[in-house]
């Protein structure tokens, strides 16, 4: 919808369409189907995985403390975007208001910051764990987990607000179509009318300070991690000290080479289909994929899932 502003004689822009993954009539009710499935899997499988750490006492240690809480991440991340999805394909209404557009970049910009963060504060307590092992139970204490799990969440928060606050203050006319199926920050930036050089430098410089370094701290991390493991002497004990940190690795490598050819490669045409495939992996493959990942590839999970199924299924569980 667009509605001309007599003072600055322009039409002023006070809706969106986004285009999605494509104009096929004949698919929305597959994609829908499809879509809804993962959904459901999504918060299923993230949801089990908070009931596991929450009534387990075994997964009561920093690890799964924060495992926790990314699961949680996950399911509030999945439903900024999925809801939206599954609205358009059921009704074909592609428009969104611009309010609901800023407010969906809100909470996607707060999410992603914020398991950035989470996934470095991971790979520290993994760095921990295996690097210094001595020292683990004195340096990461519940007080720590606690600050640095709430830390995670309100760099996300302090990241993302001055941003879209300042995106809204723009005005928006004319061209209203995006290309994707949610609301980005560049996607948007590029509708407004006004002069954005100011805020893409401010972005640029919010996303640089919360995301390069908890990057960099990961990278870190595992090259310590690495180095200890291939001083191991046996095979067997490599593959053990390993098996502790290969979830959260694959995870985390997922996550970022999807996110940086996304963000960081240049836009041209034969990225901007792919751009879209990639953000699909980061934003609704990911949280999906993650509880297998860590149920499958570990040991406490799995016992911990064992035994919660059998205290479901028994005849004593009803």
């Amino acid at each position: 919808m667009k509605v001309v502003n007599p003072l600055i004689n322009q039409t002023v822009t006070t809706e969106v369409i986004l285009l999605g993954l494509g104009d096929h009539p004949e698919l929305q009710i597959l994609f829908f189907l499809l879509f809804l499935v993962i959904y459901i899997i999504t918060i299923m499988g993230n949801l089990l995985i908070v009931v596991l750490v929450v009534t387990d006492r075994r997964l009561h240690i920093p690890m799964y403390f924060f495992l926790g809480n990314l699961s949680c991440l996950e399911i509030c991340y999945t439903s900024t975007i999925l809801p939206r999805m599954l609205a358009s394909f059921l009704t074909g209404n592609r428009a969104i208001s611009l309010t609901g557009c800023f407010i969906q970049l809100y909470f996607f910009g707060f999410l992603v910051t914020a398991e950035t963060c989470l996934l470095s504060v991971m790979s520290y307590d993994r760095y921990l764990a295996i690097c210094k092992p001595f020292q683990y139970q004195f340096l990461m204490n519940n007080k720590v987990c606690i600050s640095l799990a709430a830390g995670s969440w309100i760099s996300g928060f302090i990241s993302v607000s001055v941003v879209v606050v300042w995106l809204s203050q723009l005005t928006y006319c004319g061209f209203n179509v995006i290309d994707h199926f949610f609301c980005d920050t560049m996607p948007l930036i590029k509708l407004a009318c006004s002069d954005t050089s100011l805020v893409i430098q401010v972005a640029f410089l919010l996303c640089s300070v919360f995301t390069f370094p908890p990057f960099l701290l990961t990278i870190t991390s595992y090259i310590w991690i690495i180095s200890v493991i291939l001083r191991i002497p046996s095979t067997t004990g490599r593959q053990k000290t390993f098996s502790t940190c290969s979830s959260h690795l694959l995870v985390v490598t997922i996550f970022y080479v999807t996110l940086m050819i996304v963000y960081l490669l240049p836009e041209g045409p034969s990225l901007r289909g792919s751009s879209k495939v990639f953000s699909f992996f980061y934003t609704v493959m990911t949280p999906m994929i993650n509880p297998l990942i860590y149920s499958l590839r570990n040991k406490e999970v799995k016992e911990a899932l064992r035994k919660w199924a059998q205290k479901i299924w028994s005849p004593q569980g009803f």
